[in-house]
């Protein structure tokens, strides 16, 4: 039973990686604009580069689409098998997906948005709470990085507040980890004084 199990976990970790690995903000970009946003601002696939190279309206769907692909995939393996463990395990392969894409060699996003999708499904309370936490602190800012680091860090804690299952508080703690990993350079750059403030791009005045 218990190999049955953890074959169960490993199949639904592959599961959330194929479908996390999906890069909407590359697909979406170019579907729209005809670019590769790999070649553009920060190169990160991510909404916040989208936003910042063609605007809000292609950035909302990068954001929406980043967030369904890491509930799909819980979403199909609560309704069959509803256990907590097996939705911790495809949610880290849904945001590790994101982070490391199958289609992208294993480069990707930071986490953020698909994150936020899984908190959302998984932790309302929590999604609800590091938002809002995320949104103060950009406003304040202006510093999209600072808010995630922040949200990140702040998620777990949340969690256990709100007295979330073991299984999901774990699930905040690896993947706040993996958010502030991914913002490593935008950490050096918040300590040096150079991280740049979040303004809105337009697709009439790329530049590479």
């Amino acid at each position: 039973m218990a190999e049955m199990t953890f074959f169960y976990y490993i199949v639904g970790f592959l599961a959330g990686f194929i479908c996390g690995s999906v890069p909407c903000g590359l697909w979406i970009t170019k579907a729209i604009h005809g670019i590769d946003i790999r070649e553009y601002g920060s190169r990160n696939i991510g909404t916040t580069n989208v936003f910042r190279t063609v605007g809000a309206k292609t950035a909302i769907l990068v954001l929406l689409g980043d967030m369904v692909k890491g509930i799909i995939p819980i979403a199909l393996a609560e309704y069959f098998f509803a256990d907590h463990m097996l939705n911790v395990a495809v949610a880290l392969g849904a945001l590790i997906g994101h982070n490391h894409s199958l289609f992208l060699g294993f480069k990707g996003g930071k986490g953020v948005a698909t994150g936020l999708g899984i908190l959302v499904y998984l932790m309302p309370v929590v999604s609800a709470c590091t938002f809002l936490l995320w949104l103060v602190l950009v406003l304040a800012t202006g510093y999209v990085s600072l808010g995630s680091i922040v949200a990140a860090v702040a998620a777990p804690i949340v969690a256990w507040y709100f007295d979330y299952p073991a299984a999901l508080i774990l699930f905040a703690v690896i993947s706040g980890a993996l958010v502030v990993y991914g913002h490593r350079e935008n950490i050096v750059r918040l300590l040096n004084g150079t991280e740049g403030k979040i303004k809105a791009g337009s697709a009439k005045n790329l530049k590479k």
